[in-house]
């Protein structure tokens, strides 16, 4: 399915990393690749993550080493050997960890990250009852879009007594229990202590595969990050073009693609007192000048991993992440762009990111909401309601399949809370 090459070069997997706020998500991302995930300078003053945070790593197999010991990170080598035995390790594969913010008030970054992966680790806090409300909520996340592979991660068991790590891991089995997780492995590890990790990479080889896709398929990719790569100064003859950071959901781009983003800008029309009469979106049109999986430059890029694109677009209209939530693909081959979304909803029982499980309200008439579609984020007003299906005028258009799944929240208690989905009619 792909070519062999490509397997040393990019990662073609990605894993999430998701729970609550302060469970440790982001030291078990270090432990396992040596990268801190969250570098962004306001994510490192206050502890916690903000944007989302890629960390790619290689994983090898000692030939001699039994289970766990057997399975190891490029990070836990010792001079590129097995640290157990010595031994010569075999590459497996790469893969890329997705670290998405805990935070109740960054859960929109949390959705357009669950888009995103192929497989999750739940990482649940040994000395704190569960659920708590994100671990609930990022599991409802999940849920909704269908993922299936999923690991749980029971950390901090340095911290607590053995009889409080036994009574959290039954309330871990009673949270699951009659889910489509109920069998996920739970594994007690301490991550900031580095224990049990490799028991945490078998199952990674165990349980979250390579999953089979079609690289035939027309080249697509949700864009989560967008950069003006130039330093200040820069002489107009040095620029670079902007550049699109993101994962690739089907297909292969290669350099020279001419490529499509959709929405693309908006155009304004105003009035002679300089009001706004109007706002249209032009998608934009460029070609594919570098392909980057981390540091490791590609030639083709394919599902898997924070693909960095380089461009011909004017790094102006790049910078500060303004394209995030967009959709790249050829020309033409794009689904279409909608300012308003008629949406079949599936509403939660209860609001599952309160500590106290409010009942949820039905959606009403007039009422704005919160929209993730892919890796775009809007707000809506409600303009009209029959039964299940709701038409939904958007603040900011988004590009969009019918049938395409779109999260809903709403505020509630002054946050915005999870509160089901909908399906694209």
């Amino acid at each position: 399915m792909y070519p062999e090459r490509q397997k040393r070069l990019q990662p073609l997997v990605n894993i999430g990393m998701v729970g609550h706020v302060d469970h440790g998500k982001t030291t078990l991302v270090e432990a396992l690749t040596g990268i801190w995930a969250a570098r962004h300078s306001e994510e490192l003053k206050r502890g916690i993550t903000i944007r989302l945070g890629y960390a790619d790593t290689a994983i090898y197999e000692c030939p001699k080493c039994p289970p766990p010991q057997r399975y190891l990170t490029e990070y836990m080598l010792k001079d590129g050997k097995c640290p157990h035995c010595g031994s010569e390790v075999r590459f497996r594969r790469k893969v890329s960890f997705v670290d998405v913010p805990g935070h109740e008030m960054l859960m929109a970054t949390m959705l357009s990250g669950a888009t995103l992966m192929d497989g999750a680790i739940l990482v649940i806090d040994a000395s704190q009852p569960c659920p708590q409300p994100q671990t609930r909520e990022h599991f409802t996340a999940l849920s909704i879009i269908g993922l299936k592979n999923l690991v749980i991660v029971q950390n901090k068991i340095d911290i607590v007594p053995r009889d409080k790590v036994v009574e959290n891991y039954r309330q871990i089995k009673e949270f699951i229990s009659g889910t489509w997780a109920e069998n996920a492995p739970i594994i007690p590890i301490s991550a900031l202590h580095r224990v049990n990790v490799d028991v945490v990479v078998e199952a990674i080889e165990k349980f979250i595969p390579i999953p089979e896709r079609d690289p035939t398929k027309p080249p697509r990719m949700l864009v989560a990050r967008s950069f003006d790569v130039n330093k200040p100064g820069t002489p107009p003859d040095k620029l670079v073009g902007g550049v699109l950071g993101g994962s690739i959901i089907q297909g292969k781009f290669k350099i020279g693609d001419k490529i499509e983003i959709r929405p693309g800008i908006a155009i304004v029309e105003k009035t002679k007192k300089g009001r706004i009469k109007r706002i249209e979106y032009k998608p934009l049109f460029t070609e594919i000048v570098s392909l980057k999986s981390g540091e490791v430059s590609l030639e083709e890029a394919y599902p898997g991993g924070l693909i960095g694109i380089g461009t011909l677009l004017d790094p102006s209209l790049a910078k500060s992440d303004a394209l995030r939530g967009s959709v790249v693909g050829k020309p033409g081959t794009l689904p279409p762009v909608w300012t308003e979304l008629e949406l079949e909803t599936h509403i939660l029982e209860r609001v599952v990111g309160t500590p106290d499980l409010l009942k949820t309200e039905p959606i009403k008439k007039g009422e704005n909401l919160a929209l993730n579609v892919g890796t775009a984020a809007t707000l809506g007003t409600v303009v009209d309601k029959k039964g299940e299906i709701v038409r939904i005028a958007l603040r900011l258009p988004v590009c969009a399949e019918k049938n395409a799944k779109v999260a809903i929240s709403r505020k509630i208690q002054n946050r915005w809370r999870l509160i089901g989905y909908g399906i694209i009619k």
